[in-house]
């Protein structure tokens, strides 16, 4: 695909220069060895939803198999280890810092549920970053992989319905109840909760996948997005303020 027609992020501005100057160092170092990665956490976030949150660190979807490899890219870069800082899980995920900027090398869930297979990154969407042409996390890997985040001190599931509000008529959802597999219903009830919340949105939604997992139909006369009411119960900040895009097809 020629770069023209590779859509710009309006929202990479936000992302403070010093951050930027480390990200771009390490995405062209990684496209100079050959490594092949997709983007995830808030940059695929954003880029889906057009909401960007300045979580201070970049998130790199690999193969299990170039994970050393892109971790030499990373210390070649001078970034530090964060382990000494805060030590972490190493079994799916390394995490490098330099001052406050962090960039992690992910090649599995948090919790084991999957490794990151071909499909993060064949699938993945191209984006241009300021000049910079990358691909990120399909969205149907992001919905998946966020759902199992609903841990006492963290919790996801604002992600997850964002990306169902700026994406879902469009997502593929044969495959992502796929991928979901025995784990239908926390993918049901996240939807459960979205139909409460954007009862005509999720009307947009296939009749089959609202069929399947039993969610209401939307009703007559229903709001064309969200119910304002609703969702000011949960929060009086703006849940969803990227305008969505068209359903495909």
């Amino acid at each position: 695909m020629e770069p023209s027609a590779i859509a710009v992020a309006p929202w990479s501005g936000e992302i403070p220069d010093e951050q930027w100057a480390v990200y771009r160092e390490v995405l062209r170092k990684a496209r100079e060895r050959q490594i092949p990665f997709a983007l995830g956490g808030a940059f695929a976030v954003a880029a889906y939803t057009g909401q960007w949150r300045n979580s201070k660190d970049l998130d790199l979807c690999v193969l299990p198999r170039d994970r050393e490899r892109m971790i030499e890219v990373i210390t070649a870069g001078g970034l530090s280890d964060y382990f000494d800082q805060s030590p972490y899980d190493r079994s799916w995920i390394y995490r490098a810092y330099s001052g406050d900027t962090i960039v992690d090398v992910i090649w599995a869930m948090a919790n084991h549920r999957a490794d990151v297979d071909a499909a993060w990154i064949e699938r993945a969407s191209p984006v241009n970053i300021r000049g910079e042409i990358c691909r990120v996390v399909p969205a149907e890997e992001m919905v998946w992989d966020k759902l199992y985040i609903l841990q006492r001190d963290r919790c996801d599931w604002p992600d997850v319905l964002n990306l169902l509000f700026a994406v879902g008529p469009g997502l593929d959802w044969k495959y992502l109840l796929e991928r979901t597999a025995a784990d239908e219903p926390l993918l049901a009830a996240a939807l459960w909760i979205f139909s409460w919340m954007c009862p005509g949105r999720a009307g947009l939604l296939p009749a089959w996948v609202l069929n399947r997992l039993r969610l209401p139909a939307p009703a007559p006369g229903s709001e064309a997005e969200a119910h304002p009411g609703r969702i000011r119960l949960l929060d009086t900040r703006p849940w969803f303020r990227a305008p969505a895009p068209e359903p495909a097809g």
